[in-house]
């Protein structure tokens, strides 16, 4: 985004782009948004999107599309096999990441399936500098062990460290002493630690990783689906990246590694994915599983209308005023509220602000779930909806005892282009409120839970009566039309 100052020395992110479509928002009451929620049985997945005010659950296949990428869908070569739409986007592909083979699949959970099949064996270890859910899941269903080693202070909520999602290369070191080069599936690194706040990685970080990598022989792997916030967050915190172009940075960082993929639904601003590969050797040995799993291996699950989208999305993640435009909208947020002295991850990252729901609602303890417990009650207090990434995310242990998340955050996605600051201003006002009430929140227990991956499809009720006392404090405060 443009540096646009106030003469009133206000700091306010000013977008730089027009709205050109709209869609109509609808605010239920209150009394009628409990009625919804134990409808859909405390699970904020379950719920219908007419019910919600403010949709802020994930950054996933949400983000408004540009009018140029509306244009080039309209422009596909619709083929099964052979689509010059495919072509293009393949084309994209290896000019930004540097990598000829590319694997087309239809979301980046698709993408983790593959290479889960293809690299992961029982008693492997996948290194990560921190886990994503559904990535730990295909590891463990193919055998493998997740091992996290962000670096120290990965997991701090407040600090001032600008690349918390760095991994410790020290740790890996040691891991690969202790377990043997042979036994590491593959290192992974996520472009953006998304269960920690969207923390990003450092450029040197990235490097440092892949020479320890390619000194051990060790396949070097990125999830680059944040990767257009952590490019910013390269762009304006890192010295060396500071006189590079965006173009620049994206191929510093692609050469450290030997395979990328990524969800389209997030890098790209459409839906879809894909797996890029820097050897012939690695996209032949997955390439079978895409046509088994996802389809032909010029559409991989995708229309070629998504794909025509994505190759313009790719393209316009090289542009700042683009991909500045997320970032700025959740540090707006996260100056908000912490001047309203509400516990939130620091500094801001990507993807959402992250507010600490072990400090917002402490008389929860982790087996109760506070984020979720957190996520619910602001669905009362504003028919806003977030996502719980805390324990309610985490697996069970082989033990059947809860495994206590390091870090409860109740996560406020920010899709690119999609709210207004007003809105903004609005979420920030309602959970200002709630935090004032937040003694009343209580915990929730599960009344049906999925063994795999629950927090998708799970339901809970609460321990208490709490949410029926929160909603006649809020009407008491609001009045009964909000």
């Amino acid at each position: 985004m443009a540096n646009i100052k106030f003469f009133g020395g206000q700091t306010i992110p000013v977008e730089m782009h027009r709205v050109r479509v709209v869609q109509k928002l609808h605010l239920i009451p209150a009394r009628e948004r409990l009625r919804k929620l134990r409808e859909a049985c405390n699970n904020l997945y379950m719920l219908q999107n007419e019910d919600i005010f403010m949709d802020m659950l994930t950054d996933s296949g949400v983000n408004a599309m540009s009018d140029d990428q509306l244009a080039s869908m309209m422009n596909a070569d619709d083929a099964y096999a052979g689509s010059r739409t495919f072509s293009e986007l393949k084309a994209k592909v290896t000019e930004l990441f540097g990598m000829e083979h590319f694997l087309p699949a239809h979301q980046g959970r698709a993408c983790e399936n593959i290479l889960g099949q293809a690299y992961v064996t029982p008693g492997s270890f996948v290194p990560m500098n921190y886990h994503f859910t559904t990535t730990k899941a295909h590891v463990t269903r193919n055998g493998g062990t997740v091992v996290e080693l962000v670096a120290p202070g990965g997991e701090t909520v407040q600090g001032t460290a600008p690349f918390k999602g760095n991994m410790d290369p020290d740790a890996l070191k040691k891991l690969i002493r202790e377990k043997g080069a042979d036994r590491i599936a593959f290192v992974r690194m996520e472009a953006g630690a998304n269960l920690i706040g969207g923390q990003p990685v450092s450029l040197q970080n990235f490097r440092e990783i892949g020479d320890i990598c390619k000194q051990h022989g060790v396949l070097y792997v990125m999830d680059a689906s944040l990767l257009q916030d952590n490019l910013y967050f390269n762009k304006v915190r890192e010295p060396e990246c500071q006189d590079m172009s965006i173009r620049d940075i994206m191929r510093a960082i692609c050469d450290c590694f030997d395979i990328i993929y990524f969800s389209a639904r997030k890098l790209g601003f459409a839906r879809g994915g894909g797996i890029a590969t820097r050897t012939l050797a690695q996209w032949d040995h997955m390439k079978e599983l895409v046509t088994l799993n996802e389809g032909f291996l010029t559409y991989g699950g995708m229309s070629v209308k998504e794909m025509a989208a994505i190759t313009v999305g790719l393209e316009e993640t090289m542009d700042m005023d683009i991909i500045s435009q997320g970032p700025l909208f959740i540090a707006y947020m996260v100056d908000q509220l912490v001047k309203r002295g509400i516990p939130v991850v620091t500094p801001a990252g990507g993807l959402g602000c992250h507010v600490d729901a072990r400090a917002f609602v402490p008389q929860i303890p982790g087996e109760q779930y506070p984020s979720a417990a957190l996520v619910a009650a602001m669905y009362l207090a504003g028919g806003v909806r977030a996502m719980e990434r805390g324990t309610l995310s985490e697996d069970r242990n082989p033990d059947g005892s809860e495994h206590i998340a390091s870090m409860e955050l109740a996560r406020f996605a920010v899709p690119r282009r999609v709210f207004t600051v007003s809105q903004l201003d609005y979420v920030v006002d309602r959970i200002a409120w709630l935090y004032e009430q937040r003694d009343i929140i209580g915990g929730l227990k599960f009344v049906e839970e999925p063994k795999t991956l629950r927090f998708f499809v799970g339901k809970l009720e609460t321990l208490s009566p709490w949410q029926d006392e929160l909603v006649d404090r809020f009407e008491r405060d609001f009045g009964k039309d909000n």
